[in-house]
């Protein structure tokens, strides 16, 4: 093409292409709307949100990105502020964060941060083309749904604000290594997440591994996935991004589980038993309290009836056994674990079984196939004593396929193995021969 020739774009591309460029709005403008060089150039934002909360540093941090000002809500106090009626007008269910704008609050830290990312039509943020945006979106939804999630599925019960299942933090933890692996793998091509500059994909990405490795992602953990630990350290000591999130120290170990968290109102309930007293008092005659205490008395003796199988001969295989060895073992898992278990097994004590999804037609999305195995092992965990076993989602593409092998105390699988919920959702299949 001469110097003197005017390059031209295909019509079909032209309309996209003047969207993302910000010569066209996304979305028709009210005249009363505030536009985005209104709120760049004045303090007309304010967050809700804690200074340390990983979710409000997402728009912060785009903030800074776009030179937008955001002010931090005055003396916000969790558990306080978000449960006054006036936040609860912003957010009905009052989760933090919350960005108020002149046009009205928003609520949920992507949205906040993808608004705060539009707000400066030439910013680099979103990207420059239908493909850099598709894939922007794609990697903030992976790292929301395939990493924030499996971090707190790890994170939360060990706090004790959730049920504690050694199985499903299994399962988390497995899941968690399948997302980074993944991740891991694209950037050890690429320094960013897209194209060739910081994006609202690496900021979400950043703020949510950064609660992570705080947290509960220890050296010993990240080290598998160098490529992930360099990604992450270039980007928290980026300028914009250490003015929110200051000096990030990686966590040493990982927390130790702590006790359930008790519901606030549970308090109230000690109050019902001082009614009870009051009416022994009326009661003159003490003879049928002897009854009930000597018939108490007689009840108590009653021993509990055994599990079946705590009736079957011994075995040679102790179970806990397999199960530290399975646990402890990190390197060379095949010759140490496995030849360990087929050392350990008893064919005469023990069964092997596969298990196989009966609906797999229907699991189409990825993490809530992955819920689906979390409940299923939740729901195992009553056969704790008494079993072991390993599920898996294979496929790259849906529908995915849930698989898993199981050892069995006894030659059977005992009807105390297995729920109504379990055996309704899985197959017990074939035995292992």
């Amino acid at each position: 093409m001469g110097s003197g020739e005017r390059r031209t774009v295909p019509i079909s591309l032209a309309a996209p292409l003047r969207r993302f460029l910000g010569a066209v709005p996304l979305i028709p403008r009210r005249r009363s709307e505030v536009t985005g060089k209104d709120i760049v150039d004045s303090m007309a934002l304010v967050l809700h949100s804690g200074n340390t909360n990983k979710n409000g540093f997402k728009a912060l941090i785009a903030a800074e990105y776009n030179g937008v000002k955001i002010e931090l809500a005055k003396n916000f106090e969790m558990g306080v502020s978000n449960k006054t009626p006036e936040f609860l007008k912003m957010n009905p269910i009052g989760k933090v964060p919350v960005l108020e704008t002149p046009d009205g609050a928003i609520f949920e830290s992507n949205a906040i941060a993808r608004y705060v990312a539009r707000l400066k039509d030439d910013s680099p943020l979103y990207g420059s083309s239908l493909i850099e945006y598709a894939r922007i979106e794609q990697w903030i939804d992976f790292s929301s749904m395939e990493i924030d999630a499996n971090i707190g599925r790890w994170l939360i019960p060990r706090l004790g604000f959730a049920p504690y299942v050694p199985s499903a933090e299994e399962f988390a933890i497995s899941s968690l290594k399948r997302a980074l692996n993944a991740l891991n793998t694209h950037l050890a091509s690429n320094t960013y997440l897209v194209g060739h500059s910081v994006t609202l994909a690496d900021i979400i990405m950043t703020c949510n591994i950064y609660f992570g490795f705080a947290r509960i992602l220890t050296k010993s953990f990240t080290s598998e996935f160098p490529h992930v630990e360099r990604y992450f350290w270039t980007l928290v000591n980026q300028p914009n991004f250490a003015k929110v999130l200051g000096d990030v120290k990686q966590a040493e170990t990982v927390p130790p589980v702590q006790s359930q968290k008790k519901p606030a109102q549970q308090p109230k309930e000690p109050a019902k038993p001082k009614e009870a007293k009051k009416e022994p008092k009326k009661e003159a005659a003490p003879k049928p309290k002897v009854q009930e205490t000597v018939e108490e008395e007689e009840e108590a003796p009653k021993p509990k009836p055994k599990n079946p199988l705590d009736l079957l001969p011994p075995s040679k295989m102790i179970l806990d056994e397999w199960k530290r060895l399975y646990s402890n073992t990190k390197t060379n898992f095949r010759e140490v674990a496995i030849k360990g278990f087929w050392d350990m097994y008893d064919p005469e004590g023990y069964s092997l079984w596969f298990c196989d999804y009966k609906y797999n037609d229907e699991n189409t999305v990825s993490f809530v196939t992955l819920n689906k195995v979390s409940g299923f092992l939740q729901r195992m965990d009553l056969a704790r004593k008494y079993a072991f076993g390993k599920m898996l989602v294979i496929g790259s593409e849906p529908p995915y396929k849930v698989k898993g092998l199981w050892l069995f105390r006894g030659t059977e699988i005992h009807s105390s193995c297995s729920t109504s919920a379990t055996t309704r959702s899985c197959t017990s299949g074939a035995r292992w021969t």
